[in-house]
C-alpha cells in the first residue's frame, strides 16, 4: 500500500527510501513484529477462555508433555495477521507472486484453523479428514501455481518454457519442461511444504524458529532471483517480480520473532495447525516461484526429516508390525530416549542452520 508514495519521491526525496525492496523488506520485518507483539497478549488470553483445556496432549506422547495441558492452540493466528497485516503496508499487492503466496497462506490457514477448532471442541487429536484435507490443500495451491507459471511464461521470450519448468540445482541451464503437469509439481511442493511444517510442530519453539530460518534464505534467493544483475552473476534463473518476495518473508521473520516471545518454553500459547500450515504452505510458494523447489529439500531439511520419519514409522509397521522409532515425528524419538525438550530443539535449531547454509552454497555452484 505504502509503495504509491514513491510516486512523491519528485517532490520529496525521502520517499524514494519506499522504492528499494531491502528498505520495505526490513520495515515489514518490524511492523508484523509490533503487530504480534502488541496483540499477542489479548489474542492468547481470548483464545485462552474460548478453549477451556486447550489443545488435546496425545496420551501416547512423552510424560513430560501432560504439564502443557489446557495451553491454548491457535497461535497461528498471531502471526498470519502480523505478516498479513504488514504485507498490506509495505509489499507490492500488484504482484502476482505476492498475491499467490497471501493466498496459499490463509487458504492453508483456513484450514488449519478448522483442523484446530475441531481438535480443542471434541478434546481429541483427530481433527479434519485426512483425505478432504489434502483435496482443498491441492486445489488452493494448484490455483496459486497456475497462476505463478502464467507470469512466468507471460514475462519471458516467446516460445519460452521456463515458467513450466523444473531447474536443477548446480546445473545453469538444465531444466525440464513438464508443461501443464507442473501445475500438479508445484501443488505437491506446497502442500509437501506446508504437512512437513506441520509435522514439525510438536515442542516449544521447535518450528517457528526453522521456519524462521527458512523464510530468511528464501528472502536472500527471491532477492537475488528477481533482480537481473545478481541471478546473471550467480547464474542461477532470473524470475522477474520475485524479489518482492522479499517483503513477504521479513514481514514472516517478524511476525515469527513475536511469536517466539510467546511460545518460547514453557509456551503460553501453540502455533497449531492454523500456523504450521500456513506457514509452510507459504515457503513452499516461494520455492515454486523462485524456481527452488529442490533446493528447498536442502534448506527445509529438517521438515524432511521429521516428514520421512513418519513414513518410515508408519510404512515400517504396517510390513512387520515393529517400529523404527521409539515414537514418531522424530523429536519425540529422541525425547523418548532421554534428551530434555531443550536439547531437542535447540539441536534441530543448528541443523536447519548448518542446511540453511548448505542450501545458500548451491547458489554459486554452477
Amino acid at each position: 500500500m505504502l509503495i504509491w508514495l514513491v510516486e512523491l519521491s519528485d517532490h520529496i526525496k525521502f520517499f524514494n527510501l519506499f522504492r528499494y525492496i531491502t528498505f520495505r523488506t526490513g520495515a515489514a520485518l518490524f511492523t508484523s513484529a509490533a503487530i504480534v507483539f502488541l496483540f499477542g497478549p489479548r489474542i492468547i488470553a481470548s483464545l485462552r477462555v474460548r478453549q477451556g483445556k486447550g489443545q488435546p496432549i496425545r496420551a501416547d506422547g512423552p510424560q513430560t508433555h501432560f504439564k502443557k495441558a489446557g495451553t491454548p492452540t491457535m497461535g497461528g493466528l498471531m502471526i498470519i495477521a502480523g505478516i498479513v497485516g504488514s504485507c498490506l503496508l509495505w509489499a507490492d499487492l500488484s504482484s502476482v507472486y505476492v498475491v499467490a503466496v497471501l493466498l496459499v497462506t490463509l487458504g492453508f490457514g483456513a484450514i488449519g484453523f478448522y483442523d484446530d477448532y475441531l481438535k480443542v471442541t471434541k478434546q481429541s487429536d483427530k481433527g479434519f479428514s485426512g483425505r478432504a484435507r489434502l483435496g482443498i490443500e491441492f486445489l488452493i495451491a494448484a490455483i496459486a501455481v497456475y497462476f505463478m507459471m502464467r507470469t512466468a511464461l507471460a514475462s519471458g521470450p516467446a516460445g519460452s518454457t521456463f515458467g513450466s519448468s523444473i531447474a536443477f540445482p548446480f546445473f545453469k541451464d538444465f531444466m525440464i519442461n513438464l508443461g501443464m503437469f507442473f501445475v500438479l509439481f508445484g501443488a505437491f511442493v506446497i502442500v509437501s511444504a506446508g504437512n512437513a511444517v506441520n509435522l514439525t510442530d510438536g515442542l516449544d519453539g521447535l518450528a517457528i524458529v526453522p521456519v524462521m530460518i527458512a523464510a530468511a534464505s528464501f528472502g536472500v534467493i527471491a532477492y537475488l532471483a528477481g533482480n537481473v544483475v545478481f541471478a546473471n552473476y550467480l547464474q542461477i534463473n532470473f524470475v522477474p517480480g520475485t524479489g518482492e518476495l522479499s517483503v513477504v518473508l521479513g514481514a514472516v521473520i517478524g511476525a515469527g520473532l513475536g511469536f517466539l516471545w510467546f511460545n518460547a518454553p514453557p509456551a503460553a500459547i501453540f502455533m497449531g495447525d492454523t500456523g504450521s500450515l500456513a506457514l509452510g504452505g507459504m515457503i513452499g510458494t516461494v520455492a515454486v516461484a523462485t524456481k527452488h523447489e529442490i533446493v528447498m529439500a536442502i534448506i527445509g531439511g529438517l521438515f524432511v526429516m521429521e516428514t520421512l520419519s513418519v513414513i518410515i514409522q508408519v510404512g515400517f509397521f504396517k510390513l512387520t508390525k515393529r517400529r523404527v522409532f521409539l515414537m514418531a515425528p522424530i523429536h519425540h524419538h529422541f525425547e523418548k530416549k532421554g534428551w530434555t525438550e531443550s536439547q531437542v530443539v535447540v539441536r534441530f535449531w543448528i541443523i536447519a542452520v548448518v542446511l540453511a547454509m548448505v542450501g545458500l552454497s548451491t547458489l554459486k555452484l554452477r
